[in-house]
């Protein structure tokens, strides 16, 4: 065999044996601000893709606005899954609220998360008790496009309020809860599941307090929007002096319609198939419930709904 026919064979062998083997398709899952949980939960959840599916599919989790853009970010391409929560996804789908200049985007549920809540918080001497006393005060209030400012939109009207009565800050969590215990600002809020890092951390060296809903207001919000809940945290979670009710809301991963439905299921069964080693990793996912994925505001990705309705 001559010099040139061998060499020929040895580059067709080395691409036969290039072209054997898989590429990873990689996803981007948004996920929020840094100091929160949703960029924490989207680590994880990356890690057990690309843990567990024979690395077929590569996932890495991306900083974002939150969760009023990641329905956006779905509809631009910009990420190919993402985090939102129950209201959010609905009026994502219907074009409604925040979405009305996108229209209806095109999107399903992969799966329920934990619940996120509103963290109302000041330095606990602060006097500070109610929204109410947050007139004129300075308030760090989330990343402009987050979820924390769409439930301050919702909450405001409700106490006969509006932004204009209180001086925002539009800071990632890590940044308002820096700011809070500087001193620079009154009052830091984040939507978040708990704990929270930037909570977590800003309580470290600084005793904390929640700012409480005046009597019947919490009553009253859970009325005007039947996707949040009332929810209480456990004082010792952030070492208050009391357990705290706040309001919340129920998460959701969310995927565009038009990705494939393997896809989906290989991403969910990664996922659900190791809870415990998602919990193991990440102590926000202890509060998910399987079961709740079947109950989510939007209906669920044909690839999701094949795991769920197993």
């Amino acid at each position: 065999m001559n010099k040139l026919i061998k060499n020929f064979l040895a580059i067709t062998s080395v691409a036969m044996i290039a072209s054997s083997v898989a590429v990873a398709e990689e996803y981007r899952i948004g996920t929020a601000s840094l100091g929160g949980a949703f960029y924490p939960i989207g680590q994880s959840i990356s890690n057990l893709v690309n843990k567990h599916t024979d690395g077929e599919i590569s996932m890495v989790p991306v900083v974002t606005g939150g969760s009023v853009q990641n329905p956006r970010l779905i509809h631009s391409g910009e990420v190919e899954i993402a985090i939102t929560n129950n209201n959010l996804g609905f009026l994502a789908t219907k074009g409604l609220g925040p979405y009305k200049k996108t229209g209806k985007i095109e999107m399903s549920a992969v799966a329920a998360l934990h619940p996120s809540v509103l963290h109302m918080i000041v330095l606990a001497d602060s006097d500070i008790n109610t929204i109410e006393d947050l007139k004129g005060k300075k308030v760090a209030v989330g990343p402009a496009g987050g979820g924390t400012l769409g439930f301050i939109n919702f909450l405001l009207p409700l106490h006969d309020m509006e932004m204009d009565d209180m001086t925002p800050s539009f800071l990632s969590y890590s940044d308002g809860f820096s700011q809070l215990t500087d001193g620079n600002v009154d009052a830091a809020f984040a939507l978040s599941g708990y704990p929270a890092g930037a909570v977590m951390q800003a309580s470290a060296g600084n005793k904390l307090k929640f700012i409480s809903f005046s009597a019947g207001m919490l009553d009253k919000a859970t009325e005007a929007n039947k996707a949040f809940k009332a929810v209480t945290i456990p004082a010792e979670v952030y070492g208050t002096e009391g357990d705290a009710t706040v309001i919340g809301v129920n998460n959701m991963l969310i995927a565009p319609n038009s990705m494939s439905a393997d896809v989906v299921e290989k991403i969910v069964t990664a996922v659900f198939d190791h809870l415990d080693e998602f919990k193991a990793e990440n102590s926000n996912a202890k509060q998910i419930d399987p079961a709740a994925s079947l109950s989510l505001a939007i209906p669920l990705h044909e690839g999701a709904a094949r795991y769920f309705n197993k």
